[in-house]
């Protein structure tokens, strides 16, 4: 997992806007007459329909895609009952989960009540408001008796997270277990440690999928839930076993599965050694488990272990499960979250784990291939097919079992419409990021002293997705690291002026001077050219000791690309480089080149740059669907820059019939397919969305960019080079933190890519 001290969690939590959550218009309010719709007199419109028919609200407000998650704080994460004002940043944390993974939007509700009955009046006087409600950290025994009140008395989808997140995470896990195994769920001997919401849930969900419950023990503080014990609840009776056992060492011998929701090291090796053949043990105490892994595996070589934790296999995460089966749940408006859905949810992901992983996956986990086994009995919690399995099949089972109030005629395309709703958040960059995590790079930020450049390596470093290497004066940059609060600790810095490897220079200008023999640089000149930061650190990277570098807030952006060609130089089969922006928006992610580099293409540049684009776009995940831009439509214009593209597109048809690319077409008939099919119902482009566009020369691309960007259309990550030998990234001026950030994890990720 990514290191980080309490600092880095605060300043998280409080730079910039505070919180983590906010609302955005999603009407335009810009005019008098817009805000006379949004407001009164044009609000009381709807307003009529809906009082005629309460389930308008879901047509004419966000009723339907707004969960409200609540909690009173008495039992949040490992932190116990520290009240409703202090557990508000796991609500907002709880928001952000549901909206980056499945597009829910989320208002956090903190309610200072404990009493149970109170909390469930107030919970149902707002509840009109929302689509669903997700209830988070309510300590039990009152959880049970909220969530079953709340169930009750409201016509949406319920459910305390806590409970049955676990459950359904653990339920598909365990399913895969014992299917690796050879063992059957109603054969086998399960002891659950813990008999708090989430064991009570797991417990009741292993029944409903098979298990007896006669070869269940369960366990709580005190030891093992006996029929003989006085001090039990009714949640705690049901489960009570009449075996003549009291302790944790004794309700283990011989049992398949162990289940964890206790606390730490509570599970000894000894106990380990004890249980049956092939024993599945799921350690979940948060942060620490019943058991470590490594005594695990040591105890018994022939365990299935899974943890809570990311930095181990078969990690049982309830973000497996909430997004999508809220998902599923408001988009067929369900009445209720039941069993018939929860075990929807089960097996869908149970399902997924055993379907080919894809190479975005395998690579954010630094795995060459992720296959169902011991080690993978659950999927990854980035792994962005949960989405269109688990949601759908939620809707299907809610359909099925008569709680759904709308009816969705066609799973093929309502799994396309997931995957459109979810192009524009930054599920492409969390990959990268994690790919770029599992196998940290050595990167040069030769610009160090731009306090921006230099809390960008801090923060690259705190996150696990690179080693920074840091250039220029030791005294100069801890001088300005000081005053900018900026931890230096753990990073490297090199002075080139005074590099205690002498040679290093001396071999670097060798190089140089043999590549750049017949342009007229000798030994000297190549020499000098290594008391220059962007040529020095370049030369690290062609040479192997460093894997990237990131330049450009400041130096002159003529300089930096000589450099770059002199140093790693153009791919072979290239003549030209190019620069992509990354642009997400509410109407999917976008590709945009070339913004960076060329001024006037002519069209064998075109050419270059539709192919470095698309192989870029592949490389990202994406299947690129591409337009040349142009002021004209298909020959309209026989001058200028629409007959360039118009050659450009006749050589890409005839060499590269894979592409799917046409044009030249006005940004408008790119970007509307209806329009274009209609007015050019012969272009290669029929019937599909454009998610790339190809400008005609530098001026429109970098203002269009630019243009989007100030009018807060999207958010943007670039310019992405393409077409040189290594990964050397060449920012805009004056680049934000978080940009150089995101540009250092594309570097990792080009030099990881480039290994494969």
């Amino acid at each position: 997992m990514p290191k980080f001290t309490r600092e880095d969690a605060l300043r998280y939590h409080a730079s910039g806007k505070p919180g983590k959550i906010e609302v955005v218009p999603t009407k335009p309010h810009s005019s008098q007459l817009d805000l006379s719709l949004a407001y009164s007199p044009g609000v009381a419109e709807p307003c009529l329909e809906i009082e005629k028919d309460p389930h308008a609200a879901y047509k004419y407000t966000s009723k339907g895609n707004l969960v409200a998650v609540i909690s009173n704080g008495t039992a949040v994460l490992g932190l116990g009952d520290i009240g409703a004002l202090a557990g508000k940043p796991v609500m907002e944390g709880k928001g952000l989960l549901f909206k980056i993974f499945a597009g829910i939007d989320v208002f956090d509700i903190e309610i200072d009540e404990k009493d149970p009955l109170r909390f469930v009046e107030i919970v149902k006087a707002i509840a009109p408001t929302f689509g669903g409600i997700n209830l988070e950290d309510i300590k039990a025994p009152e959880c049970f008796q909220i969530e079953d009140l709340l169930k009750d008395k409201l016509d949406i989808p319920v459910m305390h997270d806590d409970q049955h997140g676990t459950a359904i995470i653990s339920t598909a896990g365990l399913l895969n277990a014992l299917e690796l195994t050879g063992k059957k769920i109603q054969d086998v001997k399960i002891v659950v440690n813990g008999a708090g919401a989430a064991a009570n849930s797991c417990a009741l969900l292993y029944i409903a999928l098979g298990a007896k419950l006669e070869n269940i023990v369960m366990l709580d503080s005190r030891g093992v839930i006996t029929i003989r014990r006085t001090d039990l609840n009714v949640r705690k009776k049901a489960f009570a076993t009449d075996r003549n056992i009291t302790a944790l060492s004794e309700a283990v011998r011989e049992a398949d599965v162990f289940v964890g929701l206790s606390v730490a090291d509570v599970l000894t090796e000894d106990m380990v050694k004890t249980m049956a053949h092939n024993p599945i043990v799921f350690a979940l105490a948060n942060p620490n488990p019943e058991i470590s892994y490594e005594k695990a595996i040591s105890a018994r070589p022939d365990i299935i272990f899974a943890t809570g934790r990311s930095d181990y296999p078969n990690q049982i995460n309830n973000v497996l499960g909430f997004p999508y089966i809220f998902r599923g749940a408001l988009d067929c408006r369900a009445t209720k979250i039941n069993e018939d859905m929860k075990i929807a949810a089960v097996k869908a992901i149970a399902d997924l784990t055993k379907r080919t992983v894809p190479d975005m996956v395998n690579l954010a986990y630094g795995q060459k291939k992720i296959t169902f086994g011991r080690q993978y009995i659950i999927p990854k919690p980035m792994d962005p097919r949960l989405l269109t399995a688990v949601a759908p099949a939620v809707a299907q089972a809610a359909m099925e079992s008569g709680v759904a109030r709308q009816q969705i005629a066609d799973m093929k395309e309502y799994k396309s419409y997931l995957q459109k709703m979810m192009g524009s958040d930054d599920t492409l960059m969390r990959h990268i990021y994690d790919i770029a995590r599992g196998k940290c790079k050595r990167i040069v930020f030769s610009e160090s002293l731009h306090v921006n450049m230099m809390k960008a390596a801090r923060r690259a470093y705190t996150l696990g997705i690179c080693y920074p290497i840091l250039l220029g004066n030791e005294e100069k940059i801890a001088s300005i690291a000081a005053e900018n609060g900026v931890n230096l600790e753990g990073i490297e810095i090199i002075n080139l002026r005074h590099d205690r490897e002498e040679n290093r220079r001396v071999k670097y200008a060798k190089r140089l001077s043999e590549k750049l023999s017949r342009g007229g640089i000798n030994f000297n000149e190549a020499y000098d050219k290594m008391f220059d930061r962007n040529y020095f650190g370049m030369m690290m990277v062609e040479c192997g000791e460093a894997d990237g570098l990131i330049t450009g807030v400041y130096t002159k952006y003529h300089d930096t690309v000589q450099a770059a060609g002199e140093t790693v130089g153009i791919r072979d089969g290239l003549n030209n480089i190019a620069a992509m922006h990354i642009l997400n928006t509410k109407r999917g992610m976008f590709f945009l080149a070339d913004t960076h580099f060329n001024r006037h293409p002519s069209a064998e540049v075109l050419i270059d740059i539709a192919k470095l684009t698309y192989q870029n776009v592949k490389r990202f995940g994406k299947e690129p669907i591409m337009a040349m831009l142009s002021y004209s439509n298909f020959g309209q214009d026989n001058e200028g820059s629409p007959a360039s593209i118009h050659r450009v597109i006749s050589e890409l048809h005839k060499n590269y019939p894979e592409m799917i690319i046409d044009g030249e077409m006005q940004v408008n008939f790119a970007l509307n397919k209806n329009l274009r099919d209609e007015k050019y119902p012969f272009t290669k482009l029929k019937g599909q969305d454009v998610n790339t566009l190809i400008f005609p020369n530098l001026s429109s691309g970098y203002t269009a960019h630019k243009m989007l960007l100030e009018m807060g259309v999207g958010a943007s990550v670039g310019p992405i080079q393409m077409g040189l030998n290594k990964p050397i990234h060449i920012l805009d001026m004056e680049s934000s933190t978080r940009s150089i950030v995101d540009m250092t994890a594309i570097a990792a990720f080009d030099a990881i890519m480039s290994e494969n």
